[in-house]
This record gives C-alpha cells, sequence and structure tokens, in this order.
C-alpha cells in the first residue's frame, strides 16, 4: 500500500518528546517502523518557527529548531509546510452559558 504520512511537529514535540532524549527523532525510520508493510511515498512535516518572548528564558529554542528542520530536509521524500503560531489567547463560551443549553 501507498502511504503519505502526515506529521504535527507541535504535537509531536510537546505531547511526545519534550521531556525526553529523543528530539533528534528520525522522522523516516519511526514511519518506517509504524507502516512496515506500506511504500512511505511522502512525509508531510506541520510545523512554525519558534518565536521568542519577552519571557523566554531559553534564546536558543529557534536555532535548535532550524538545525533540527535541516535535519529533516535531508530526508528526500520529507516535505516542510510551514505555519504559523496563534499568539493570543482564544475564549470560547461555556457550554452552560445561556443560549446554548435550554
Amino acid at each position: 500500500m501507498r502511504t503519505v504520512v502526515y506529521v504535527d511537529g507541535f504535537n509531536l514535540y510537546y505531547g511526545c518528546l519534550k521531556h525526553t532524549p529523543y528530539k533528534w527523532l528520525d522522522i523516516s525510520k519511526v514511519c518506517g517502523y509504524l507502516f512496515p508493510n506500506d511504500t512511505i511515498t511522502a512525509i508531510k512535516y506541520f510545523t512554525a518557527p519558534i518565536k521568542l518572548r519577552v519571557s523566554d528564558v531559553d534564546t536558543d529554542k529557534p536555532n535548535r529548531q532550524q538545525m533540527y528542520l535541516r535535519a529533516l530536509r535531508t530526508i528526500s521524500r520529507l516535505e516542510i509546510i510551514e505555519g504559523h503560531f496563534l499568539v493570543h489567547s482564544v475564549m470560547m463560551k461555556n457550554a452552560n452559558s445561556k443560549g446554548f443549553l435550554r
């Protein structure tokens, strides 16, 4: 079976890798382990450039991200799709507020 793998870089890092020694994950190899009987035709890696905030103590984060993205670019089947992070809080109405439940 031909397979395209979509990777959410933000959730991969913060959900799986942040507090581990595996930050330099070989995504191509992981895809091979996850889909051993498939032909991986493409890997789409979605991310956004890290922008420092005034409160950030670790000012090297953007540099480390760029180093990792350079390493990912060496994977021939992998495409990096860059978006942007929302930097403002998003508020939603409470489901129990007037007008939602009767």
